[in-house]
């Protein structure tokens, strides 16, 4: 079952697509400012408890089914993020498909402008890249991963680990910037 037609009845904003088995926890945000509420949709038995946001001039956040998405986790998306089904993503995670602003000074500033008087503007470029995340993924407690990655199936990311690279499927990547620390046999799927 869809629930979008009762929040957004309820808000009076685009927020997301859910199913009747998605939790949202107290602390879960929806920032969807791309006023489509199909830009966010999360799958059945998924928990969110982090922040999700869409900008207005594109993205995409796509959730897998039986995923967890923690406190104080952000994840923004320019372009698309896409998180598969049995996916862990700890606390305090970033997980960003653009730059979040402009590299150049005065468009920075001319951006956060723009934020101040009247919100994220639709035609701001972020540079942005799109973000996979695959089936059974585990991202640990304040990992940072940035646009362009692909993280692997079954992969694990380290704590406070600074993703700029693809992650092989079954490998666990940390530090800064996040190396290969050890790979895993394959597993079977569930």
């Amino acid at each position: 079952m869809n629930f979008h037609y009762l929040i957004r009845k309820i808000s009076g904003r685009a927020t997301c697509v859910m199913t009747s088995s998605t939790r949202l926890a107290a602390s879960a945000r929806i920032i969807n400012i791309s006023k489509r509420s199909d830009n966010i949709s999360i799958s059945e038995c998924t928990v969110i408890a982090g922040e999700l946001l869409v900008y207005p001039h594109g993205g995409r956040i796509k959730i897998g089914a039986w995923c967890f998405i923690g406190q104080n986790t952000r994840i923004w998306s320019g372009a698309s993020i896409s998180i598969g089904d049995r996916v862990l993503i700890s606390h305090d995670v970033n997980i960003f498909d653009n730059l979040t602003h402009p590299v150049d000074a005065a468009a920075r500033h001319k951006h956060f402008r723009a934020i101040y008087q009247t919100g994220h503007p639709p035609d701001v470029e972020l540079g942005d890249k799109p973000v996979v995340i695959e089936d059974d993924a585990w991202i640990a407690a304040g990992a940072c991963i940035l646009r362009g990655v692909t993280i692997g199936r079954g992969a694990i990311v380290g704590a406070k680990a600074v993703v700029t690279q693809d992650v092989p499927p079954f490998s666990v990547v940390v530090g800064n910037p996040a190396r290969i620390s050890q790979t895993m046999d394959h597993q079977q799927p569930f």
